[in-house]
């Protein structure tokens, strides 16, 4: 099966939301990818976004993929990014492929460069169960170990390292991770390694994942590492909120990163920025900077809507969030720290939060006590500084408004809250703990602690500059079956 896809002047991001949901099916037996001429204004055409479009398109089909929820597809895959590659170089114009309806079951494959990767609306990619079809890869180098286990770690379900230009979308097809095994091995301990992610790019340049939904991953969901100008829009994350590590998106020693749009529900971290464990993460030294999160509603309740750490050895500055909505949260925002980290957490700022039914708004922890191993400098103290929370509303909040505990001699300062609502499910008479900490605050409700009493004039900062990867052009790219199929 051959598909267009071309440029589209002039669509509305709206006419696009509205068609990339359309898309017609079509079978061939026709092998390999073709070199596609403008595409003919017929019915059935569907659009996607992207930093280019693609001049080559093929199917998974054509690869002997069978879409059966039982055949393993491994090979396939393997051979359509293999056959598709030979477009990845310039002037080779890049290539598609296309995933159809079905159900694919797959062990971890690789993307290349210049490439997107399109489901079907039906389409579901299935993680395999047969242990033996994911490989052991290396850990990575700032943690020094795997996240579970010492030693390696499975692959990612899919992945790639070293690449420009790849795009993972389509018509909210779904990426199923069956993860359930993997919980199940977890909680008895019988795994050696750690657990695969389902999406994982390493050392990688413009990378856009869109318009997917993804589902029961073995832990962590999105991970980028080592890469820039990532782009993660309009992404359905769901896992049962009881299941381990099961992190929504994390990037992770990454710069220029825009999140938005995006439905989770997790058993971890909806969104964790990560830089790094210990003196794995120092001696690397690769921070995470220029975030932006917007319009993300998450369901955690035992994590974060959004926290840094605590694996973030490399730095951690820049972020800023904002429309931020939550229920059935454990905390709004978690910053996650310990004395080994060593590094910092730095102009982070975030505004306008509606929130439903919190544990606590915000939450500091100076004393996270996970570390890789005893190798860790105890000298190696990190920095928390310059943290703004503004314009926040939060009801059923039932334990505490926040909780901010420092390190003792090494406090966390700069904290700056402005106009926050908290009601509290039930009056307490401490409704902030507040260790080793120094800020400030204006509208305030309940009252915080003394060490956030400093006198403030108005509105906490919030940056008016904007981010290079609100910057990255994306285009409108069209696909649709041939008139002659």
């Amino acid at each position: 099966m051959a598909l267009q896809t071309q440029p589209v002047p002039n669509a509305s991001p709206l006419h696009v939301l509205r068609s990339v949901c359309v898309l017609l099916l079509a079978a061939s037996a026709t092998v390999a990818a073709r070199r596609h001429g403008p595409a003919a204004p017929i019915a059935g055409q569907s659009m996607y976004l992207a930093p280019s479009c693609r001049a080559h398109t093929a199917s998974l089909t054509d690869f002997g993929g069978v879409g059966d929820g039982t055949t393993s597809n491994t090979a396939a895959f393997k051979s359509a990014v293999d056959h598709l590659s030979q477009y990845s170089g310039e002037g080779g114009g890049g290539a598609m492929l296309y995933v159809p309806a079905g159900k694919w079951l797959t062990g971890p494959f690789n993307l290349t460069s210049h490439f997107t990767l399109f489901l079907h609306s039906d389409a579901v990619i299935l993680g395999s169960q047969d242990m033996g079809e994911w490989p052991i890869i290396d850990p990575l180098p700032s943690y020094g170990r795997g996240r579970d286990k010492a030693g390696g770690r499975y692959a990612s379900l899919i992945g790639g390292s070293n690449l420009t230009d790849v795009v993972i979308t389509g018509a909210n097809g779904t990426i199923d991770g069956q993860g359930a095994m993997w919980w199940s091995k977890f909680h008895s301990n019988k795994l050696k390694y750690t657990r695969g992610y389902l999406i994982e790019v390493m050392h990688s340049d413009t990378v856009v994942i869109s318009n997917v939904t993804l589902v029961n991953s073995p832990a962590w969901n999105i991970h980028p590492v080592y890469s820039s100008n990532i782009v993660v829009q309009g992404v359905t994350i769901l896992a049962p909120t009881h299941s381990p590590n099961t992190d929504g998106i994390n990037p992770d020693s990454c710069s220029h990163v825009r999140i938005e749009d995006c439905y989770i529900v997790s058993g971890d971290d909806c969104v964790a920025i990560k830089s790094g464990w210990d003196e794995y993460g120092i001696a690397y030294g690769m921070p995470s900077q220029h975030i932006v999160v917007r319009r993300l509603t998450c369901v955690s309740p035992t994590s974060a809507v959004i926290a840094l750490g605590s694996e973030m050895s490399g730095g951690i500055s820049d972020v800023r969030a904002e429309d931020i909505t939550a229920v059935n949260s454990e905390s709004a925002v978690r910053i996650k720290t310990a004395v080994g980290r060593g590094a910092y957490v730095r102009d982070v700022f975030v505004r306008g939060m509606s929130l439903d039914t919190m544990k606590w708004v915000f939450w500091m922890t100076g004393n996270y006590k996970s570390h890789p191993d005893d190798g860790y400098d105890p000298n190696a103290i990190p920095v928390v500084d310059n943290i703004s929370y503004q314009d926040v509303v939060a009801t059923g909040v039932y334990k505490e408004a926040a909780r901010l505990e420092g390190i003792q001699g090494a406090p966390f300062r700069g904290i700056c809250i402005a106009n926050v609502t908290a009601t509290l499910s039930k009056s307490r008479k401490y409704p902030w703990t507040c260790t080793d900490i120094e800020g400030v605050s204006t509208g305030v409700t309940p009252a915080p602690c003394q060490p956030l009493q400093g006198a403030h004039d108005g509105a906490c900062p919030f940056p008016t500059d904007t981010l290079p990867i609100d910057q990255l052009v994306m285009q409108q790219c069209a696909y649709s079956v041939p008139a002659s199929i």
